[in-house]
Parts: C-alpha cells; sequence; structure tokens
C-alpha cells in the first residue's frame, strides 16, 4: 500500500507538470490570459510577489475557502498549491521560443494548452488523494449544482474570476474570452471521451493517506 501511495505522489506530480505546461502555453499563445492566470497577474500588479507566488499565494486563500466548503484535503491539495505555480514559471522560463504575434496561431496554442490542462487534471484527480485548491472549488461547486454540467459550472467560476482579475488590471484579449467560455466546454469534451466524472472520485484525504503510511489498513 505505501508503493502505491508513493506512485499516486508521482502521478500527481506529472500530472500538475502536464496541467503546468498546459497553462504555459495559454500564457505564451499572448492573446490574452486565462481568468486564474489573468487574477494572479493582477494581484502582482497591487504586491511584491512575482507572478508563481501570486499564484502560490491565491492557492492558498483558496484552500481556505475549501475548508470552509467542507472539501477534503489531501496531500494532492497541497503538492499543487506548492508546485504549480513553479511548474508554470518554469516552463516560462525555458521556453526558447519568441513571443508568439499570431493571433490565428495563439488561437490554436490557446485551445492546445486548454486541452492540455484539463488532460493535466485527469491525471492527478485519478490518483484521489483530493484536487489542488481551484479543482477542489470547481468539484465543490458542482456538488451544489449536481444537474450542471462540470464544464459549464467551471464556465461561470471562471467568469467570476476573470471579472476581480479585470478588475485589478490583469491582461484580458479574445484568448480571455476563449479560455472562460471554451475551457469548459474543452473539458468536458476530454472527460467525455475519456469517461472521467471528477465528481464521482472518491478521494482520501491526508489523515487517511498517513495511517496507510504508517502500516495501517484502509478502511
Amino acid at each position: 500500500m505505501r508503493k502505491r501511495v508513493f506512485k499516486e505522489w508521482a502521478q500527481i506530480v506529472l500530472g500538475l507538470l502536464i496541467f503546468a505546461f498546459g497553462v504555459h502555453l495559454t500564457i505564451f499563445a499572448n492573446i490574452g490570459l486565462a481568468p486564474w492566470d489573468c487574477l494572479g497577474m493582477g494581484i502582482s500588479y497591487h504586491t511584491p510577489l512575482n507572478y508563481g507566488l501570486s499564484m502560490t499565494a491565491m492557492a492558498v486563500i483558496i484552500l481556505i475557502i475549501d475548508l470552509i466548503m467542507g472539501e477534503r484535503i489531501g496531500f494532492g491539495t497541497v503538492i499543487d498549491a506548492l508546485l504549480t505555480g513553479n511548474f508554470v514559471e518554469m516552463f516560462n522560463r525555458l521556453n526558447p521560443l519568441p513571443e508568439n504575434q499570431n493571433m490565428w496561431l495563439g488561437i490554436v496554442i490557446m485551445v492546445a494548452g486548454l486541452g492540455i490542462m484539463a488532460a493535466g487534471m485527469w491525471v492527478y484527480m485519478l490518483a484521489a488523494q483530493c484536487c489542488g485548491p481551484r479543482d477542489s472549488l470547481l468539484v465543490g461547486l458542482g456538488k451544489r449544482l449536481p444537474k450542471v454540467p462540470i464544464g459549464i459550472v467551471e464556465i461561470l467560476l471562471w467568469a467570476v474570476v476573470l471579472t476581480a482579475g479585470w478588475l485589478l488590471g490583469g491582461p484580458v484579449g479574445i484568448g480571455t474570452v476563449i479560455s472562460t467560455f471554451g475551457g469548459g466546454l474543452v473539458m468536458q469534451i476530454i472527460y467525455s471521451l475519456v469517461r472521467f466524472e471528477p465528481r464521482s472520485v472518491k478521494h482520501r484525504d491526508v489523515i487517511e493517506i498517513i495511517k496507510i503510511l504508517k502500516g495501517q489498513d484502509e478502511q
């Protein structure tokens, strides 16, 4: 069981790397930031924090909201909060390509990034060690709106986040519109293809995983 936990942690990190690369592509598209990135960049404009640290601070705040909503917190949540923003920053720094200046190419890159983000979420959610702060928020809202497709719930959530980012001066553009209204659709399509429903995953929280690591059987 312990080996299984360690493999799941590796799966979570892999999923977050995939997700972060998708986020990087949406930034590299250079046609407007996706909602969460727009909010993170907006926060960086008004604080001493850079983008990566802004995203980490925002993850902590969202984590508190998740706790208030009664969502379970697992190692996946913690790993996501600590690594995702830094992974995105790493990809941004390692990118050897010049800034994209073509709008149509940017749209293709943006859509590809959204698809890769959804794939990354799928990979680390399958580890069932709870979602990252933002995805826990999405799932928590989804549980409270059981008749609404999860992709539509994400569109509504992203619209609220985008408004906050825009008010803080975060960069917006056609890519922002695409990600806000197309991100949930792309996610819904991909999850339908792989037959994955985030709300049906039975996650194990920190306490349950610690029991496994201590040699106690899962109940």
